[in-house]
């Protein structure tokens, strides 16, 4: 018997079980349901937008939509926690910083990705409209620029 592993849904299974606190219910035995125009987005300075589905992002394991503006690039940079991707609209691309170039790899919509906690990567939105994805990440946000 052979068995076929998709990587998608054992993503959204994680993220629902390995996440603590929930942002936007008190109650764990209830429904949530947040169409787009209730989600709460909050840019950065370098125009990421961050919109909390579920935990604290500065403090522990968090889910959330992640909005990058079309034409981003970011620097090179680690982070100190796994983070899982599903990219919702647009095209993005993730490289290991001293990757071969040839092997960037253009994700569209319904693509996931995952960036281990530790390695030191580019990420870019390359399409003409700007990138949403959803984002787990199994530890708290940072961003620590490294050197090229």
């Amino acid at each position: 018997m052979t068995f076929h592993i998709n990587p998608i849904r054992i993503f959204i299974a994680l993220s629902f079980c390995l996440t603590t606190t929930p942002v936007l219910a008190a109650d764990d035995s209830q429904i949530i349901n947040l169409p787009p125009s209730l989600q709460h987005w909050e840019t950065t300075r370098e125009g990421v937008g961050f919109a909390p589905l579920q935990g604290d992002r500065f403090a522990e394991a968090y889910m959330a939509m992640v909005h990058l503006p079309a034409g981003l690039i970011s620097p090179a940079h680690v982070k100190s926690a796994t983070m899982y991707g599903m990219v919702i609209s647009g095209t993005i691309t993730n490289i290991a910083l001293g990757a071969d170039p040839d092997t960037e790899m253009a994700l569209p919509a319904g693509s996931f990705y995952k960036i281990p906690a530790g390695l030191a990567h580019i990420s870019k939105c390359i399409s003409d409209v700007d990138c949403i994805t959803f984002l787990y990440q199994d530890g708290k946000f940072d961003f620590v620029p490294v050197s090229q």
